[in-house]
């Protein structure tokens, strides 16, 4: 079964233009798991979505994931450089 990180990696890449610009990084804070999205600022766009409809889509997923691994996680979603 693939991880909290796969999952958003994978989602991501999907999403954007420029799937080789795309980086997911992992790092635990006290009980939680931080998943830090960077992308191509050309991207970014279409990451967050209208309204930030797919930013929303992608947390969920993501918290919806840990949960089944017994984790709290948070996703950030930034622009890579």
């Amino acid at each position: 079964m693939a991880g909290v990180r796969e999952v958003v990696e994978v989602l991501a890449k999907a999403l954007t233009d420029r799937p080789d610009d795309v980086r997911v990084t992992e790092s635990q804070h006290k009980h939680v798991t931080l998943i830090e999205l960077f992308v191509s600022p050309t991207d970014i766009g279409k990451v967050i979505g209208k309204q930030g409809r797919t930013a929303a889509a992608l947390r969920t997923l993501a918290s919806t994931a840990g949960e089944r691994e017994g984790k709290q996680v948070t996703l950030e979603i930034r622009e890579g450089r």
